[in-house]
């Protein structure tokens, strides 16, 4: 369909190609044909402003109209919960319809037993985590899953599906990535709005929980932390690596620092057997910046040799020339 601007467009140049054809079949330059055409381009001229005029009109008024929309409460509003559990953060969107002297769960009520629903409202709930979650040895990959349940009067069927759209009917013709059954408990206050949150937080492990009226269900997972933590133990009380001493003394030595403190890190850095051919490089040119140029020429030679071994030649030429500088 055609926008008014694109009409207006349209109508200008089928006035215009009038206006063409009139000058063109009335060349003769009498006055009976100037008087003619005159008349002829006052009546085409005078259309096309007014066929102008209401365009303009005509897209003021729709700009007015679609700017001036009307903003609403949502009966059911979106949420999100967000929580950390041990070392991984878990999230969830989701809608929050409301009871309204409703009766939520049961055989013939807001949401049938037996039946899948969207849980909540509007689009599919979604729930994401950063690290692999285990949902009654069910693990579930990083990642954004759609949640579906299927509620009844004594347990739950939790579906999660991976997530591709928050058009929750798209989940319910396909195969769960997991199914989770969780008993479902009474409450003695009724929960007027629905809500999905975390309960029982330990160290590795919580509750996944949906509430409603007055029912709650409680769904237990577990996150991976010890392995995590007993590597990071690892990692930092075997102290910095050689390329931690490298990169430090690399800073000190190009921001102009102590060159005595970039040496002593190198070395740290260069004193294995396997030390790298671009480690021993800063050392020679620290030591070489510091005036120590038997040492420097030295050290050139033993990452000349360890370039040459990694097959690097720019560092094979870099130290070649700096060998010949540094001994004269």
């Amino acid at each position: 369909m055609d926008t008014p601007i694109r009409y207006g467009e349209q109508c200008f140049h089928l006035y215009l190609e009038h206006i063409l054809f009139i000058l063109f079949h009335f060349q003769q330059k009498s006055v009976e044909n100037a008087i003619l055409v005159h008349s002829i381009l006052t009546f085409i001229i005078s259309k096309m402003l007014k066929s102008l005029t209401f365009t303009l009109l005509f897209t003021v008024l729709l700009n007015t109209l679609t700017i001036a929309q009307i903003s609403t409460p949502a009966p059911s509003p979106s949420a999100k919960t967000v929580q950390t559990v041990g070392l991984t953060e878990l999230e969830v969107h989701y809608s929050r319809p409301s009871k309204k002297g409703r009766t939520i769960f049961g055989d013939d009520a807001l949401v049938p037993y037996g039946k899948i629903w969207r849980t909540g409202a509007n689009a599919a709930t979604k729930i994401s985590f950063d690290d692999a979650v285990t949902f009654d040895g069910k693990t579930l990959e990083a990642g954004a899953y759609a949640i579906l349940t299927k509620p009844d009067a004594s347990e739950w069927a939790i579906h999660f599906y991976t997530y591709e759209s928050g058009n929750w009917g798209s989940y319910t013709e396909k195969t769960p990535v997991a199914i989770v059954m969780a008993k479902s408990s009474k409450v003695s206050e009724s929960i007027e709005s629905f809500c999905i949150g975390f309960d029982h937080i330990g160290m590795d492990a919580a509750h996944l929980v949906f509430a409603w009226d007055n029912t709650k269900v409680a769904v237990p997972f577990q996150v991976e932390v010890k392995k995590k933590v007993m590597a990071n133990i690892e990692n930092v009380m075997a102290g910095p690596s050689a390329n931690d001493y490298f990169r430090a003394a690399s800073f000190i030595h190009e921001s102009g620092g102590d060159l005595k403190k970039a040496l002593e890190y190198v070395q740290k850095a260069t004193k294995s057997e396997n030390a790298r051919f671009f480690h021993v490089r800063r050392e020679a040119l620290i030591l070489a910046d510091m005036g120590k140029k038997k040492e420097a020429v030295a050290t050139a030679k033993r990452s000349l040799e360890l370039s040459k071994a990694a097959k690097n030649e720019d560092y094979v030429r870099l130290n070649e020339k700096s060998i010949k500088e540094w001994s004269k």
